[in-house]
């Protein structure tokens, strides 16, 4: 498998190749001006499109024309009568997952089903075919397991593959309990808004968080929903998650050059400097001061 970052247009697609004729593409914008990405993409290619926070316009025609995505939404096209760049302008705080696919090895997932997808029936198979819906509860769930990926690097290929085709399977349940979640306290979109309340919280209060019970209290969860949800969905546990949270707002913070460790430390919630030392170094390998020497 490949996985590098390519730079394109003014910002970058986190690309990861798990077969042939098969990406993912992913894209942050955390941010506070919106970015753009782009991406050329040959005709035979079917694409997904998810927003999973905030929102992204796909721009058509150099600019003539445009789509937009909103937060929990999808974005299906095809078109094998000509190609489908892939521009997108992610506004501030805004996350986006596409996945692309070859025409060929999608129609061998469904070659039994062939009738079924519409697009791939004989009389539909060369036409294109635009589509737009809502991200399910389930689908949510595998889509910020991929984007928040923080297992072994040594199993990402089998990881993103599963991911990549359980995505496919539940955006084409037939299912009318599609929506369903797979996890067993997550029965409706209600509890899947609360743990994602959860962590704008700890992530709006980084530097002073509530503790386990008063996050729970603040959604209206238990904590063992609070914790169960919040791995289902983030991957984590609450605290690993905002550990990285607040490695991340440390390291673009020393990067910036505008605050000293002892300031950044204090920023992302550490009382004392020495205590912040060790939490970066126990993350990045490093002490901040030898990263922001490393720098220059």
């Amino acid at each position: 498998m490949e996985n590098n970052i390519k730079s394109i247009a003014k910002s970058t697609f986190e690309e990861t190749k798990v077969d042939d004729g098969f990406l993912i593409l992913m894209f942050k914008n955390d941010e506070s001006v919106a970015q753009s990405v782009a991406k050329e993409i040959d005709s035979m290619f079917i694409q997904f499109h998810f927003c999973i926070k905030g929102a992204t316009k796909f721009v058509f025609n150099q600019g003539r024309y445009s789509l937009d995505i909103h937060e929990e939404n999808s974005l299906l096209l095809y078109n094998p009568q000509q190609e489908l760049p892939i521009n997108l302008q992610v506004a501030p705080n805004s996350w986006i997952v596409s996945i692309l696919i070859s025409i060929k090895k999608f129609h061998g997932l469904f070659s039994q089903e062939a009738d079924y997808i519409s697009f791939l029936n004989s009389e539909n198979k060369d036409k294109k075919y635009y589509n737009d819906g809502v991200i399910s509860p389930s689908m949510a769930i595998v889509l910020n397991q991929l984007i928040n990926y923080s297992l072994n690097s040594s199993i990402k290929q089998l990881y993103f593959k599963a991911k990549a085709y359980e995505l496919l399977s539940l955006y084409f349940n037939r299912s009318e309990d599609a929506n369903v979640e797979q996890c067993p306290f997550l029965v409706d979109e209600a509890n899947v808004i609360k743990i994602r309340k959860a962590k704008d919280i700890i992530v709006s209060r980084m530097a002073e968080p509530p503790t386990l019970q008063e996050l729970a209290d603040e959604i209206g969860l238990n904590i063992k929903k609070l914790k169960e949800g919040f791995k289902q969905i983030y991957g984590d546990s609450v605290f690993s998650f905002l550990f990285d949270y607040k490695m991340e707002v440390a390291r673009k913070l020393l990067e910036s050059g505008n605050n000293n460790v002892n300031e950044v430390g204090l920023k992302v919630g550490y009382s004392t400097s020495s205590h912040f030392i060790a939490a970066f170094k126990k993350k990045y390998g490093t002490t901040p001061k030898k990263y922001v020497m490393s720098l220059s």
